[in-house]
């Protein structure tokens, strides 16, 4: 890989820095900014290591990130931090949604890729934690990151109860801000992703006949082939080819594995 160098426009959708009349304006080296009223903050010292060592760290976490395919939402009355925000991130190769209220959020499609809010305590309208209840109740499950400026522990306790990922209090640091969206997705990713093998695995069990899940059923449950035969009265044989057939259908490569199904699918007790 070829070595990181040292150059000031390496910028994060930040201001550029006060300069004097007649000069070009100077954008400042990663490491020595503070956005004043954005809640967004790159502290240290304008050092060699540690600008290094910042640009090294925003581009291990681009790498290492999922935002392919997903998208960061962005609620925050202030018109400045939506848009210091919404560089930064943009800046990094993710994809954003800006809103300005949560109305506008709420009237707006959902996303259907991987995606995270970062949502803003206090709105003109309702709360970000009324919104947090809200969807909630709508069992719409989406990974919150709060940011505030006038935040206090109550607050806090409530969010973090409430699901949140995080709690970050203006200004801070970018990376904490990356950090806690990097895991936002991951979670619904990871959510996403259950829910489409479960939709899989309720698929494959409409496909059974009424006699399938019903040996699928009893297998799961412990039951011996004679038992079941006994118990239904059928032949011993002829359960057994309504078992294979069950799991073939099921892609179920083993027995166990047949009853892990039936634990998920709320057939039986998971065990």
């Amino acid at each position: 890989m070829a070595p990181i160098q040292r150059r000031c426009p390496v910028n994060f959708g930040l201001s550029p820095s006060e300069n004097r009349a007649g000069e070009a304006p100077k954008w400042p080296c990663l490491g020595a900014v503070q956005v004043q009223a954005s809640g967004l903050d790159l502290s240290g010292q304008d050092r060699s290591t540690n600008q290094d060592h910042s640009v090294r760290t925003a581009l291990t976490q681009v790498a290492t990130m999922p935002f392919e395919n997903s998208v960061v939402l962005v609620i925050d009355d202030d018109p400045d931090v939506r848009a210091s925000v919404g560089r930064l991130l943009r800046s990094l190769g993710l994809n954003v949604q800006l809103f300005a209220s949560i109305s506008a959020f709420l009237n707006s499609e959902p996303p259907d890729c991987p995606a995270c809010l970062v949502l803003d305590v206090r709105l003109p309208e309702q709360s970000g934690l009324d919104l947090q209840r809200k969807l909630k109740l709508a069992n719409r499950k989406l990974p919150i990151i709060f940011i505030t400026g006038h935040g206090d522990i109550p607050m806090s306790v409530e969010a973090m109860k409430g699901g949140a990922v995080d709690f970050l209090t203006k200004p801070f640091r970018d990376q904490d801000l990356l950090d806690a969206i990097q895991l936002g997705l991951s979670r619904d990713r990871a959510q996403r992703e259950s829910e489409r093998d479960m939709a899989d695995l309720e698929e494959r069990f409409a496909s059974l006949s009424p006699r399938e899940r019903e040996i699928m059923i009893q297998v799961a449950r412990g039951r011996l082939s004679k038992q079941i035969a006994h118990d239904i009265g059928i032949a011993e044989a002829t359960v057994k080819v309504h078992r294979s057939r069950a799991m073939q259908k099921m892609k179920a490569g083993s027995l166990p594995e047949l009853g892990r199904m039936a634990g998920k699918l709320g057939l039986v007790p998971e065990t």
